[in-house]
């Protein structure tokens, strides 16, 4: 058996859950994980107005924050990929926020 990326298969197998799921419970975790990625980005409003409204990236690690923004790279790449566009999406914009934080942390670290 060919195991194929989840677009692939769901094209090809019936058995698979479609999109939405006729099941509440699916597309209640469905519209759970898309508020999960709105309000992560939500959440790093705080830190982006603190450092570049206050000037203060007191204890903000550049490092991290870099980092976050490398490993969003892969995710980015994979979506692309597979055509997955709300992955493409979310992962766009969490680089675009780390990005932002990190530069921040830098000059005014």
């Amino acid at each position: 058996m060919r195991i194929g990326h989840f677009s692939f298969r769901k094209r090809t197998k019936e058995y698979l859950e479609p999109y939405p799921s006729r099941k509440f419970w699916i597309r209640l975790l469905d519209q759970i994980c898309i508020l999960a990625g709105i309000v992560g980005m939500i959440m790093t409003i705080p830190q982006l107005s603190n450092i570049f409204i206050d000037h203060n990236a007191a204890g903000v690690s550049a490092l991290s924050w870099g980092s976050y923004a490398a490993l969003d790279l892969p995710w980015i790449l994979y979506a692309f990929v597979h055509r997955e566009p709300p992955l493409l999406i979310t992962y766009t914009l969490w680089l675009f926020l780390n990005i932002l934080v990190c530069v921040g942390a830098v000059m005014y670290g």
